[in-house]
């Protein structure tokens, strides 16, 4: 399962899941008050029944050793109703005919405090097994909801592949076919060729990163050598922009990575710093750390925090490549940001494992 399709999975689980669960929450709690209630209304009544009991003079041993009585003076202004419960026991008063005086029971709560933790494991137990049975039903739902949108997604991915897999061929002849009429000597200065040449590898480029993008999901990691991978990167540009002075300071620097897409990255960024540089400009790249730098001396970046988004793009690009590295650098698992405040120039900061 791709990570989209996980997010989509577990919103739609954890949105049913919590409202079910919320829902079995609040039903224990008002069971388990309702239940409560109801027990000292018991324990109310089993102290009545004991009262009647002593007044019509039947033996004590009929009840159990819970049960206390004595008898106190006249108090004004008993409510009949009253019922006190304590830390550890319940009591009630019940006038008595006999001059007057009062005759207070009591009861210990230890058999109560029984039942209500005994009614608490059960109300626990019942949720537990109540949860995990709707988190089965809601894995299900979650899994039929997003059913038809992984198989939309499959569609388009297979699409997708298809597409650039026929279009391997004809970028293939035009960039031979380039290659080939680059060797007319007529045609090296010639304008319309050197914008079309350029155009080739525009076309050339994002044929690479929709390649690489669309195999985010298999990637396999290996560990690389970071500073071969941007020295080839470099001979590939080298040619295209002469007046570019390519600065490499890289050594011994190895990580864990897919070889293919972290080339891509490195073609999109040091391609964007080589056309949006000056005439006679430079593109240093250097290692500070676990850290590898990519500074050009172009004009800089406006909105540097929307840089990675698709819709950030000119008319010398399609706004795709920076959203790719970001898509591939998160797959990855490795960081990509631009460095703040810097008032000439672009420098691109990737962290690597």
């Amino acid at each position: 399962m791709r990570p989209h399709e996980k997010s989509a999975f577990l919103q739609f689980f954890l949105m049913y899941f919590l409202s079910v669960a919320v829902l079995v929450l609040v039903a224990g709690f008002f069971y388990f008050a309702q239940t409560k209630d109801h027990l000292l209304k018991q324990e109310e009544f089993s102290l009545l029944e004991y009262a009647r009991h002593l007044k019509m003079g039947g033996p004590e041993g009929e009840f159990s050793r819970d049960f206390r009585h004595r008898l106190i003076p006249s108090q004004k202004h008993i409510d009949i109703r009253n019922f006190t419960v304590s830390k550890d026991t319940f009591s009630k008063r019940i006038p008595l005919k006999i001059d007057g005086r009062y005759l207070e029971v009591t009861k210990s709560k230890q058999h109560y405090n029984q039942k209500i933790r005994a009614l608490m494991l059960q109300i626990i137990a019942v949720q537990i097994l109540l949860l995990f049975l709707f988190g089965l039903i809601s894995c299900r739902l979650a899994k039929n909801a997003i059913k038809p949108l992984e198989e939309s997604i499959d569609l388009l991915d297979h699409f997708a592949k298809d597409l650039i897999h026929d279009l391997n061929t004809p970028v293939t002849s035009i960039k031979l076919n380039m290659n080939i009429l680059e060797r007319l000597p007529d045609l090296k200065s010639n304008k319309a060729f050197s914008r079309v040449k350029k155009s080739v590898q525009s076309i050339s480029e994002l044929h690479e990163n929709l390649t690489i993008l669309l195999e985010e999901k298999t990637f396999q990691m290996k560990r690389i050598d970071v500073c071969s991978a941007v020295q080839e990167v470099v001979e590939i540009e080298k040619p295209l922009y002469t007046d570019i002075d390519f600065q490499i300071r890289c050594q011994n620097f190895h990580a864990t990575l897919n070889p293919k897409a972290f080339r891509q990255i490195l073609q999109n960024i040091i391609s964007n710093a080589c056309r949006y540089n000056r005439p006679g400009g430079y593109v240093k790249i250097y290692r500070r750390h676990n850290a590898l730098y990519i500074e050009d001396s172009g004009k800089g970046i406006q909105n540097p925090e929307k840089i990675f988004e698709r819709e950030y793009s000119d008319e010398k690009s399609s706004g795709l490549g920076l959203d790719i590295v970001k898509r591939l650098a998160m797959a990855m698992q490795l960081e990509v940001r631009i460095e703040p405040n810097k008032p000439q120039g672009t420098v691109f900061i990737l962290t690597l494992r």
